[in-house]
């Protein structure tokens, strides 16, 4: 047991994710400038080489953009089956190593070595868990450690590509000191912006400035923004377990055979459920229906797809499976939807055919939902269901 109440926290990131697996599919590919994301010159980067981060490109980034700075880049458009498989490989290296982690991402891991070892044993079982991986995998993968999770993944960031770095204890605000506040995990561009206008470039600075100056400027925030600059961080390491499926129901107060009525369920459903995903950061590739009828005989069909959060993907599985199913004949008393084989993984990740203006809009609207409730923004055939016409229960199998 850990009597002096240190911790000692791993942060592991696989470099370049989608890059690597690609490679590791196609040496071809080693040494190339290389992007992934969608095809088309509305599409989106979703990942990209470090020979292509040179040209000044980086995720999200419109593809048309990225083409313009690095014309010689090779596009991929990307396999999230793929990804997800390799990413479930390296998890399951990690699981059978370690007592306690967190799957932050499809590529990204915290590990609590707290009270196994000296600090410097931790750092050795890191080292052999990182090679491991390396050697099993074939896939790079960097790492950092200290006491604290924010600490830990910004000594990743440092320590890349393909590397290590210990933070020792009590080395923590030097350490991030010269560093950009760019660095700190929570701060986007927007938060970056806002600082550089009060002056402030590096975390040295924010660690001098008093804590109720930043409250000020950012509320409740900016005394969390205080303590990450001054390597302060309490957050736990979570268990990891995955949820294998989502589902919802709806039962009817009168059986029915309104079409038009159901399918407007149907969307409703899968809307709030996709919203759910992409909240939750998982991707589905298997969405199923359920239809019960007035005689309680019950029926479900499911089909496979790639994986996705996206309610434009989703909707029309929803719905071809719905008709396929559907006997006429009946009336209907029940009606559900669920998702399964759910992993972990970012909605922009699997967005290889979509625009950066779908890439938003989904954002606004779960941004929208999720402060004001569900179905404050949906599709129009989802109002017709009214605002409380069915009770999800939400279930997670796990």
């Amino acid at each position: 047991m850990n009597t002096d109440n240190t911790r000692t926290i791993v942060h592991m990131d696989l470099d370049s994710f989608f890059v690597s697996v690609e490679r590791l599919f196609d040496s071809r590919l080693n040494g190339k400038p290389i992007l992934i994301g969608g095809t088309g010159d509305r599409g989106v980067v979703a990942s990209c080489s470090y020979e292509a981060r040179i040209f000044g490109i980086h995720s999200a980034m419109p593809m048309r953009t990225a083409r313009q700075l690095c014309p010689e880049a090779l596009i991929i458009r990307g396999d999230t089956e793929r990804y997800s498989q390799k990413s479930h490989e390296i998890t399951e290296i990690i699981r059978e190593e370690v007592p306690l982690f967190e799957k932050s991402s499809i590529d990204e891991f915290y590990i609590d070595y707290s009270g196994m070892d000296k600090f410097f044993g931790c750092f050795k079982m890191a080292h052999e868990l990182r090679q491991k991986i390396i050697n099993e995998s074939g896939l790079p993968i960097s790492l950092g450690l200290s006491e604290n999770k924010t600490v830990s993944k910004v000594a990743t960031g440092e320590a890349k590509p393909n590397n290590e770095k210990e933070i020792p204890l009590g080395t923590e605000k030097p350490f991030l000191a010269p560093l950009s506040v760019r660095k700190i995990p929570m701060i986007g561009e927007k938060t970056a912006q806002s600082l550089y206008e009060m002056g402030v470039k590096k975390i040295q600075t924010l660690q001098t400035m008093p804590a109720e100056l930043l409250e000020s400027a950012f509320g409740k925030n900016g005394r969390i923004l205080w303590n990450k600059a001054n390597g302060i961080d309490k957050s736990p390491v979570i268990p990891y377990s995955e949820a294998k499926s989502i589902s919802t129901e709806n039962t009817f107060s009168q059986d029915t055979i309104d079409v038009r009525m159901l399918e407007a369920t149907l969307v409703a459903m899968t809307e709030q459920l996709a919203s759910k995903l992409r909240k939750n950061r998982q991707l589905t590739c298997c969405v199923s229906i359920k239809i019960r009828y007035s005689d309680f005989d019950t029926h479900t069909m499911q089909q496979r797809i790639p994986y996705s959060s996206a309610d434009h993907s989703l909707i029309p599985v929803v719905k071809e499976l719905f008709r396929k199913l559907y006997n006429r004949r009946l009336l209907i008393r029940l009606i559900g939807v669920r998702f399964s084989a759910l992993v972990h993984g970012q909605y922009q990740i699997n967005l290889f055919e979509d625009t950066e203006e779908s890439i938003r809009l989904y954002q606004a609207l779960d941004k929208i939902n999720i402060k004001y409730g569900n179905k404050t923004v949906c599709r129009a055939i989802g109002m017709s269901t009214g605002k409380r016409s069915f009770n999800p229960f939400n279930g997670l199998d796990n």
